[in-house]
């Protein structure tokens, strides 16, 4: 009997031990097993993606420092207007990659109109261009705290201040979409679902007492002049969408992260890019849809930083002749796009950071190609 119970209890001792090893071998951290060790899959195309791209009018003078030459050579922007040559040839450019719609940065009309003035140029020279009309465009308010005398932080309240503490601010913010409506009357003036989309730069500054009230008497104004805005809010890139989620639940009807590229010098974020990107679009999808809004992907061909800054050590995305990672990061915003598949790039031509997709001497029509293959269809 004793013998018995030393084979019982033996046998129990093992089966515990062999537990316990199992379980101790099963935690044991290992690359194989993180949540990030997976490679992005290709995701074909069954229905075309409405893709925009940001157009960067970068002042006078072609950027110095770019490392690219524009097939259609350096050109600058006198007071706003590009030659009328390179605008033709970026919209014939444009729709080799089959792009939706153009989108230009518009400062206050009403409180920086010489700045406003200067921005409506590059549009009014699109809109002259003999090709336009195949191209449909957007704009993008670009908010400024400065100009709008706002602060996100002090004061007496610890809140900063609002745009509602100064009447006339506040009256300036409202005429500016207004004014910006003037746009919405061409005929190629870019929809989603029905509806006129307006792009606000810099969103998660707009200090306000109530921005839902806020937002409504945007929606108001414009719909009292038969406008119905599908508004669409930025917020700077690597932060959670609950940051500032008083600004923009209940108000907006989109969201993206702006420059995603722009790690600020985080080396996982860098390293394992790809991944990290995609598990940050996909908490984002998540999140913003559940406020019944919609995510929009936002992504890069590059990102340089030595461009400007050639002695920085500041991490980059460097591009590559075959656009390896631009292609990855089209995979990215695939999978993580809302229901009306909206899609941003940034940039067309922004040089300044070797974002842009157009056609250059040195890989020619290479991210043309790339943005075309990647969403739309055969």
């Amino acid at each position: 009997m004793k013998n018995k119970y030393i084979y019982r209890y033996g046998c129990m001792i093992l089966f515990l031990s062999t537990v316990l090893c199992s379980c101790k071998k099963a935690s044991t951290p290992s690359a194989a097993n993180n949540f990030l060790n997976y490679t992005i899959p290709e995701v074909p195309v069954t229905q075309n993606y409405v893709v925009g791209a940001f157009y960067t009018n970068f002042g006078t003078l072609f950027p110095a420092n770019s490392i690219q030459v524009p097939t259609v050579g350096k050109y600058g922007f006198a007071s706003g207007t590009p030659p009328a040559a390179v605008m033709q040839a970026q919209i014939d450019q444009a729709g080799v990659a089959k792009l939706d719609y153009l989108v230009f940065s518009l400062r206050s009309p009403t409180l920086d109109n010489g700045n406003f003035k200067t921005d409506s140029n590059t549009i009014v020279s699109f809109l002259a261009a003999p090709n336009a009309a195949n191209m449909h465009f957007a704009v993008s308010y670009n908010l400024s705290t400065g100009t709008l005398g706002i602060t996100n932080s002090g004061g007496t309240t610890g809140n900063g201040v609002t745009l509602e503490t100064n009447a006339a601010k506040l009256l300036g913010f409202y005429n500016d979409i207004k004014r910006l409506s003037y746009w919405m009357t061409k005929s190629n003036y870019q929809k989603v679902n029905g509806k006129y989309m307006l792009i606000i730069n810099n969103a998660q500054d707009l200090n306000s007492k109530d921005n839902v009230a806020l937002y409504q008497q945007v929606r108001t104004n414009l719909s009292a002049l038969g406008f119905d805005l599908y508004i669409v809010g930025m917020q700077q890139q690597w932060s959670p969408p609950q940051r500032y989620y008083y600004r923009f639940k209940n108000c907006v009807d989109a969201m993206y992260e702006a420059n995603m590229g722009n790690v600020n010098n985080d080396t996982d974020r860098a390293f394992e890019f790809p991944t990290m990107c995609d598990q940050n679009f996909a908490y984002w999808k998540q999140m913003i849809e559940s406020w019944n809004m919609e995510f929009i992907p936002c992504i890069q061909a590059a990102y340089n930083n030595q461009v400007n800054s050639p002695t920085s050590t500041v991490l980059s995305f460097v591009r590559t002749n075959d656009g390896s990672f631009y292609h990855t990061f089209t995979n990215i915003a695939k999978r993580n796009a809302s229901k009306s598949r909206l899609i941003f790039v940034d940039s067309f031509n922004n040089y300044s950071f070797d974002t842009q997709i157009e056609s250059t001497q040195a890989y020619g029509t290479t991210f043309l190609d790339l943005t075309r293959t990647a969403f739309k269809t055969n």
